[in-house]
C-alpha cells in the first residue's frame, strides 16, 4: 500500500442499547445515509457491522444492498447474544444484563454464530467475511467457529483495555482482558488468539493510545492496586466523543508512527441520531459531531487509502 489504510467500522444496532433494556427501535437506520454520503466525499468505505435487530429491519435492509449494489461499503457481523436467536436464557434478565456470547455454551455459541451468518448472506446475497463480537468479547472457540465460517477478519480486539470488570452475566468473569494482545495487524493463533500463529483469520485490532505516559499509567496502577481496584489505563481511541478532534488526530499519529499500517476508527450506528447514545443526545449534539467528522476526514484523507476490512484483507493475504 502506498498509503495506510483508514478502516471505519461501525457497530450496527438499535438505537441506545447502553439505557434500552425491555424493548429495541431500529429508528437510526434512517439517519446513516448522511453518514454514508460523507465517507463517500471523502473516498471512504465503511463497514456496517450488523447485528440481529437491523439485520431485520426493512429500511437497512435497503440501504445497505445499496451499497454493496455500489461498491462503497461492506456489510459484516456482529452478534448480541442476549438478543440474537436463537433465544435461551442465560440470567435472570438477559436484556439487562447483556450477557456476552462467550458466556453461553459452546453449541449455543455455535448456533447463534450459524443464525445470524445464514441471515445476513441470505439477506444480502454476500458471503460475510468481516465481524466483530458484541461487547468485545472474543475467545479462541469463537475465533475457530469463524474460520469454519468463512470469516477472513476479526476486529473484536482492543489493545489496551481490560474488560474483565465489566459485567455480562453476574456470575461471570466479565469481559476480555486485551491489555497484552498486539495492537497491529495480525493473523490469529486459534489456541491462543492473542498471538500471532498461522489461521486464515486476520486480527485487525482497534486504533486505541494510551492518554498518559508509561511512567503515569505504572504509578496509576501501582495506587489503584493498592486501593483493591483493577482498571485499564486512561486511552483515547479513534472514536468521536464530542469535540476530541485533536484527540483523534493524535491516536492517528501515534499508531502510524508505531509502524502500523492501518487505523481503524468506531462508532455505533445509533450515535449518528439524536437520542441515540448518551454521548449524542440532541441535534446539536449531531450537528457537532459532522463538523468534527468533516474536519478530521478532511485531515485524513491526503494521509491515508479508505477502503473496507475485506479490501485490508487482501493487501495483507499475500
Amino acid at each position: 500500500m502506498s498509503k495506510p489504510a483508514f478502516l471505519i467500522t461501525i457497530d450496527t444496532e438499535g438505537d441506545n442499547l447502553w439505557q434500552n433494556h425491555d424493548v429495541i427501535s431500529t429508528e437510526n437506520a434512517r439517519y446513516l445515509p448522511r453518514f454514508q454520503q460523507l465517507c463517500e466525499k471523502y473516498g471512504f468505505k465503511p463497514v456496517y457491522l450488523t447485528n440481529y435487530e437491523m439485520a431485520v429491519d426493512p429500511v437497512y435492509i435497503e440501504f445497505a444492498r445499496d451499497v454493496i449494489a455500489r461498491g462503497t461499503g461492506e456489510v459484516g457481523m456482529h452478534l448480541h447474544a442476549w438478543n440474537s436467536p436463537p433465544l435461551a436464557p442465560l440470567t435472570a434478565d438477559d436484556w439487562r444484563h447483556k450477557p456476552y456470547l462467550i458466556e453461553y455454551p459452546q453449541e449455543m455459541i455455535r448456533q447463534k454464530v450459524d443464525f445470524m451468518t445464514d441471515l445476513l448472506e441470505e439477506t444480502f446475497q454476500t458471503k460475510m467475511v468481516s465481524h466483530r463480537a458484541g461487547r468485545w468479547a472474543f475467545n479462541a472457540f469463537y475465533a475457530r467457529l469463524l474460520v469454519e465460517r468463512g470469516y477472513r477478519v476479526d476486529c473484536s480486539v482492543t489493545p489496551r483495555v481490560n474488560w474483565r470488570t465489566a459485567k455480562g452475566d453476574p456470575a461471570g468473569q466479565g469481559g476480555t482482558d486485551y491489555r497484552n494482545f498486539p495492537a497491529q495487524a495480525y493473523f490469529l493463533d486459534e489456541n491462543d488468539i492473542s498471538r500471532p500463529g498461522n489461521s486464515a483469520l486476520l486480527e485487525v485490532p482497534m486504533s486505541i493510545q494510551y492518554k498518559h505516559s508509561a511512567l503515569m499509567n505504572a504509578f496509576k496502577q501501582g495506587y489503584d492496586r493498592l486501593r483493591g481496584k483493577v482498571r485499564s489505563p486512561s486511552v483515547h481511541w479513534l472514536r468521536p466523543m464530542g469535540g476530541n478532534v485533536e484527540n483523534m488526530k493524535r491516536v492517528v499519529e501515534q499508531t502510524l508512527a508505531q509502524g502500523n499500517d492501518y487505523v481503524e476508527y468506531m462508532l455505533h450506528s445509533s450515535e449518528y441520531m439524536p437520542g441515540g447514545s448518551p454521548t449524542f443526545k440532541t441535534e446539536a449534539d449531531i450537528e457537532r459531531l459532522y463538523a468534527d467528522l468533516e474536519q478530521l476526514f478532511q485531515w485524513l484523507q491526503p494521509r491515508v487509502s479508505g477502503m473496507t476490512l475485506a479490501e485490508y484483507y487482501e493487501t495483507k493475504r499475500g
